[in-house]
C-alpha cells in the first residue's frame, strides 16, 4: 500500500492538561503527511481554548465540535466523516498511548495486505505501566469473548490503537456513540472478512485521579455490543 497522507482522529473531552501535549508528540511523526482532526465532545473546562490555540499554530489541524456531550464513539464518527487520508490512526487525547509507536504500527501497510492494524498492550512492548488487575480481567474477558464471535485471535480488543484503511471504515454504518464503538467496529469489520494485524506497544495509563474515563458501566455496554453486532445487525 501507498500512503500519501495519515489522518489522525483526536476524541477528547475535558484534557485541558493534555491536548497540547498529546498534539506535540503527533507533529514529531515525519514518515508520512498528517491531517489532523480534533474532535472536542463538549468539553466543559478549557480544552476549547486551547484547541484554538493549536490550531493557530499548526496548519494541517482541522476541529470539530459537539454542542452536547454524547462520547466517544460519536466523536470518533465525527472523525471518520472528515478524514480525506489513505490510512486512520485512532489517537486518545490523553497521554496513555505514545505516538513514538506510530512507525510501527504503520508498517504492516506498507509490508503487508493489512486492512486493519491494531496496538496491544500485551505483547512484548517496550514498557508497559502496571494498572488496574480488574481493568485487565474486564479487558481479556472482552477480548475472549470478541474472539470467540469473530473467529479472531485478538489480545487487546479494547486497545486505544485502532487503524484502518480509510476506505474501509467510512463504508460501515457505525451507531455506538460510547465507547461501544471498541467492539462494535470490530466486529463489523471481522465479519466483512478484513485482514487484521496486531503490533506490541508501550502503555502507560492513568488512574481516575489523572482522568481517567472508562468505568465498569462501559464493560457491561461492551458486552451488548458484542452480542447485539455478532447476531443482530
Amino acid at each position: 500500500m501507498i500512503i500519501k497522507l495519515i489522518t489522525i482522529i483526536i476524541p477528547c473531552f475535558n484534557e485541558d492538561k493534555t491536548i497540547e501535549i498529546i498534539v506535540e508528540k503527533v507533529q514529531k511523526y515525519k514518515n508520512h503527511p498528517l491531517e489532523i482532526i480534533i474532535v472536542d465532545d463538549c468539553s466543559i473546562d478549557n480544552t476549547a481554548l486551547i484547541i484554538q490555540k493549536i490550531v493557530s499554530i499548526y496548519p494541517n489541524i482541522k476541529t470539530f465540535r459537539h454542542n452536547i456531550n454524547q462520547g466517544k464513539g460519536a466523536a470518533v464518527c465525527t472523525g471518520i466523516k472528515h478524514a480525506i487520508g489513505d490510512v486512520i490512526i485512532i489517537q486518545d487525547a490523553d497521554l496513555e498511548y505514545d505516538p513514538n509507536d506510530y512507525t510501527a504500527l504503520i508498517e504492516p501497510f506498507l509490508k503487508t495486505d493489512a486492512d486493519v492494524v491494531y496496538g496491544t498492550r500485551f505483547k512484548g512492548a517496550s514498557y508497559t505501566r502496571l494498572h488496574f488487575f480488574w481493568h485487565y480481567l474486564a479487558n481479556k474477558i472482552l477480548t475472549t469473548m470478541t474472539n470467540f464471535v469473530t473467529n479472531l485471535n485478538m489480545s487487546d480488543m479494547e486497545t486505544g490503537y485502532k487503524l484502518f484503511k480509510t476506505e474501509i471504515v467510512k463504508n460501515l454504518i457505525l451507531k455506538e456513540k460510547s465507547f461501544g464503538i471498541e467492539p462494535e467496529i470490530t466486529i463489523k469489520l471481522a465479519k466483512k472478512k478484513y485482514i487484521f494485524y496486531e503490533v506490541p506497544i508501550s502503555y502507560n495509563g492513568r488512574s481516575y485521579e489523572q482522568g481517567k474515563k472508562i468505568t465498569l458501566k462501559d464493560a457491561f455496554i461492551a458486552i451488548y455490543c458484542i452480542f447485539r453486532y455478532r447476531w443482530f445487525s
